[in-house]
């Protein structure tokens, strides 16, 4: 007993003295003095600290099947989320890139912290004109006066890792300028190896916490995002990748005014994709949003295995244009390449959830690291229920009890969760965060889950699966099923579709009849 009190009195210690730490980490990892960053360290440190030492504190000599006990937790999951929020807006830089992906994460996180986190995405610190201007001076080696008739001193948006400000050139271009933060790129490694250390230590303290897999992903994914001219490759591959999408607008790029730190493109009209009223206003049709955008990304995940990975609102506007409504993809700094054998068992897998086929949804699962959780690893990728699943994803709509049941089982089953998010394959992560991103954009637009989606789904999926198997066919006759195969199950999907519309539509001409009956 005496042993065990004097453990824990340790672990705790070992978070309170966590300047001893600061230390450690100079020393083993060779921080400089000028980027250590002691204020932004212990500020991080004494959040993290205050949030163990209320969960501990809180829920202690509480029965944890009791109600009281869901009711203070509830309460502690609040109090941390705020708690974290103002560390994230107090440090700024890559918190804020992390605060904002946790905001993403509904239903593999606790309500209260994806809610209280997703201020982040639309209030994040701006930095003044001046310091920003001084950053362009230095990147691109000119002032700005020189270089532009007009630059707007106001942002057009404020992220995490730069503020985007609108500006014209002396021939008259309207362009979008996108300038780092001053200080984002000198802290990152500071940052970075703050939440690394801090996240180990919370993980020390509390076994069952499996986050580790986040501070992995931000020290991969940072650099990058942090790297504009990457941002600018991105954009121009993209553009050539789906160019035979005309409903697609990606910013052009000018290289000329642009470096590591600065990234300017073309100035792109439009309203936030999930802005009802700004659609209404325009006559934007909500339905072919939802279904260019499922299109899209069922396209870049399933048969490209190129993905953008931050789709939030403020990074895909919506426009009305002679040709039709457009989308415009902004914020190209984080992709993921997908290899084949994952974007392959993924695409299986999907087409099984679709199927409600259990055991084929326990098979391919299996292949993306998930064992006995498989069904907890379903309702994370679908945001459904497992009876929903079960019962078919296309033929069940989604409902305000099965969303509160998802959100109640966040918190119920998080150091399951947390489970998973550890076993699964790393390219599963910015994937899962992406499709979380797209189901809130459906949640607000009303067009969650509709058949067309499924339909749009299931044909990248057969698509991916034919090329695929052509591409490891064993003579010409195997190569001519193999296209033949494919093009059949394409039609039946065809066939489903002309069905599903003539049903709506004989139903749409009854309803109609009845309504004229009704009036007569």
């Amino acid at each position: 007993m005496f042993s065990r009190r004097v453990k824990q009195v340790f672990k705790y210690g070992s978070l309170a003295a966590v300047g001893v730490g600061t230390a450690y980490a100079i020393k083993n990892n060779d921080w400089e003095m000028s980027t250590i960053g002691v204020v932004r360290f212990g500020r991080a440190a004494g959040t993290v600290a205050r949030v163990v030492v209320d969960y501990k504190w809180s829920l202690r000599n509480i029965d944890p099947n009791s109600k009281e006990y869901q009711n203070t937790k509830s309460e502690v999951h609040t109090r941390s989320a705020v708690r974290l929020r103002n560390m994230c807006c107090a440090n700024g830089g890559a918190f804020i890139k992390v605060g904002q992906h946790l905001a993403t994460l509904d239903y593999l996180l606790p309500e209260e912290y994806t809610q209280t986190l997703q201020v982040l995405h639309s209030d994040a610190p701006q930095s003044p004109i001046e310091d920003l201007l001084r950053v362009f001076e230095e990147e691109i080696g000119k002032k700005v006066e020189d270089m532009f008739e007009y630059f707007s001193p106001e942002p057009l948006g404020t992220a995490s890792l730069a503020q985007v400000h609108k500006a014209v050139t002396k021939d008259g271009r309207v362009l979008a300028v996108k300038i780092q933060h001053p200080k984002v790129k000198a802290h990152s490694y500071v940052d970075i190896k703050t939440m690394e250390f801090l996240i180990h230590r919370v993980a020390w303290v509390f076994p069952d916490f499996q986050y580790v897999w986040l501070a992995e992903e931000t020290k991969k994914n940072l650099p990058k995002e942090l790297d504009f001219m990457r941002e600018g490759e991105h954009c121009e591959r993209v553009e050539k990748m789906f160019a035979k999408f005309s409903f697609l607008k990606v910013p052009k790029i000018y290289w000329e005014f642009s470096s590591g730190r600065v990234l300017t493109m073309e100035y792109c009209e439009g309203g936030k994709v999930n802005d009802l009223e700004y659609m209404q206003k325009h006559n934007i049709d909500v339905n072919e949003v939802s279904r260019d955008l499922g299109k899209l990304y069922s396209e870049m995940i399933f048969v490209n295995g190129y993905v953008h990975c931050d789709p939030h609102p403020g990074n895909v506007l919506v426009n009305k244009t002679n040709q039709g409504t457009q989308i415009v993809l902004l914020d190209h700094g984080l992709y993921q390449t997908l290899t084949d054998d994952f974007r392959i068992n993924y695409g299986k897998l999907w087409m099984c959830l679709i199927q409600a086929d259990l055991p084929g949804i326990e098979k391919y699962s299996g292949r993306l690291n998930v064992g006995k959780l498989y069904p907890l690893f379903a309702c994370m990728i679908t945001a459904r229920s497992w009876d929903s699943i079960t019962t078919g994803i296309d033929k069940r709509k989604v409902t305000e009890a099965e969303n509160q049941e998802l959100s109640d089982n966040a918190g119920t089953y998080m150091i399951q969760i947390s489970e998973v998010l550890n076993s699964i394959p790393r390219q599963m992560l910015l994937i899962m965060k992406t499709n979380d991103v797209l189901r809130g954009i459906e949640t607000v637009l009303h067009t969650r889950a509709s058949a067309s989606y499924f339909i749009t789904m299931s044909r990248c999926c057969i698509r991916a699966m034919g090329e695929h198997k052509l591409r490891h066919c064993g003579g010409l006759l195997a190569a001519c099923r193999t296209r033949l195969y494919t093009q059949w199950q394409l039609i039946k999907i065809d066939l489903y579709e002309l069905f599903l519309w003539i049903n709506s539509s004989m139903l749409a001409r009854w309803l109609l009849k009845k309504e004229i009956e009704c009036e007569t």
